[in-house]
């Protein structure tokens, strides 16, 4: 729960210079809740708070700050004031942060810091953004197989207060080829003198450093871990993924996913709307309008080539809407469930007429239903609309009902069938399902209500 006398009372501290009361303050909260309330301070009191912290836990609120403050801080830091907090902070977290300051800063930077850090940035910097490698902290305990449970313990306390996690603890060879692993756990109920071979786990779950940062979460997710190791082509271990590091990487993709389900262009990072400047949204946002209202023109030559029968018809015009969103919100319905089908591997383009059937035996049901209520909008609440003498309404409604049952049929296909075939090509299935969908939809829908009427009616 915030504390609303919190924010006053670092000010008053920072005025005092009592570094002191700061460092006993700020070490009895949590660092997130520390950065939560230092948000709202001016960039020039963030960074004269964090000097006046000790250097772990001055790296530790640092890396629970946003980034974009973060990134701001970072350039208003001389380079050893920076290289300070630099030092201290998760592995994964200072690349994130290196990767999104000016190159003059880093170069700048890079100097100060000890020659094994730099290699470390250096080696994670060089993994492609996506992969497995460009997420993994390097932060890990290892184990060695000939190595007692006396000495194993020994060990990971000593090695504790550097490490992002120690509840996995990996085995490695004389390589550094990834061999196994053993839980804290396994150690401490183990005997003493037991070796680490003959406890360790050897049915492993890995990443390699090239797989798909997403993919990497899902293991995760999938096995209850709480940390996935990482190997390179030579099955060395170079990197662990954290739980906490997942749970970012799905927020990240979901963000991605919702954004390109809704034709937004852009970088799709988590929480970035309010610091997105309104050029950037118009440009992240119109392309994929103009292209779809492009498309739109199909309609209106659709309803211009039936133009006489609307015009004899007056009263289909009323139901026009209604099969546009009704073919819209069937579509959508099952794209939905088809895009999170593929995206959490329950489905493949291989099961293509297995999901055809299954929308068909879904969308059969439905299109009857709304048959039903439109024929029975036409003929109980139609009143006078306007139409040529010796058509009854059971009639035109019998024509707008299957016209509309076929509508809702063929929208959850093609809901369907969108996504599956953007797999099939390669390309994004939520960009291609829900931009292209609509203004499809709304085609394919116009064409079969005025071709369903024409024939229904003989017209």
């Amino acid at each position: 729960m915030e504390n609303p006398f919190l924010t006053p009372r670092l000010r008053e501290i920072v005025q005092s210079n009592d570094s002191s009361a700061l460092q006993d303050l700020c070490a009895s909260l949590h660092p997130g809740s520390v950065a939560e309330f230092l948000k709202d301070l001016q960039i020039q009191e963030i960074r004269h708070i964090l000097g006046l912290l000790e250097p772990r836990l001055g790296a530790e609120i640092f890396g629970e700050l946003d980034l974009e403050i973060q990134i701001e801080l970072a350039e208003s830091m001389k380079r050893q004031e920076l290289a300070r907090i630099v030092n201290f902070m998760s592995h994964d977290e200072r690349v994130d942060l290196l990767k999104r300051i000016p190159e003059e800063k880093q170069e700048t930077l890079m100097p100060a810091l000890a020659q094994v850090e730099r290699e470390d940035i250096r080696r994670l910097f060089s993994y492609e953004e996506g992969t497995a490698g460009s997420v993994m902290t390097s932060d890990y305990a290892t184990l060695s197989p000939d190595q007692t449970v006396r000495e194993a313990l020994a060990k990971l306390r000593r090695e504790a207060p550097d490490k992002e996690t120690i509840y996995y603890s990996y085995v490695v060879d004389q390589s550094r080829r990834l061999v196994g692993f053993l839980s804290l756990k396994d150690l401490i109920i183990a005997r003493p003198d037991k070796r680490v071979e003959e406890l360790m786990h050897r049915d492993l779950i890995y990443a390699h450093v090239t797989d798909d940062q997403e993919e990497a979460a899902r293991k995760i997710a999938k096995y209850d871990l709480i940390a996935l190791p990482v190997v390179n082509g030579r099955g060395e271990l170079v990197g662990i993924i954290t739980h906490d590091d997942a749970i970012d990487i799905i927020n990240q993709e979901h963000t991605e996913d919702m954004e390109k389900f809704m034709a937004i262009a852009g970088s799709h990072e988590t929480g970035a709307y309010l610091r997105t400047p309104p050029w950037e949204h118009f440009k992240n946002r119109c392309v994929w309008l103009i292209v779809l209202s492009a498309m739109g023109l199909v309609s209106g030559y659709i309803v211009q080539r039936f133009e006489g029968l609307l015009l004899q018809f007056a009263i289909l015009a009323t139901f026009m809407p209604m099969l546009a969103d009704t073919g819209g919100n069937t579509g959508s319905q099952s794209a939905t469930l088809i895009v999170r089908a593929l995206a959490v591997r329950e489905i493949s383009p291989g099961d293509i007429m297995k999901v055809l059937w299954k929308e068909f035996s879904v969308g059969l049901p439905m299109a009857l239903l709304l048959a039903g209520l439109a024929f029975a909008r036409v003929v109980f609440f139609a009143g006078s609309s306007s139409r040529p003498q010796g058509y009854p309404l059971s009639e035109i409604g019998l024509a707008v009902g299957v016209a509309l049952g076929l509508q809702v049929l063929t929208s959850a296909l093609i809901g369907a069938l969108l996504p599956m075939a953007a797999v099939k090509l390669r390309l994004d299935p939520a960009v291609v399902a829900s931009p292209a969908l609509t203004t499809v939809v709304d085609i394919t829908g116009l064409f079969l209500y005025f071709t369903t009427v024409r024939v229904l009616l003989g017209v």
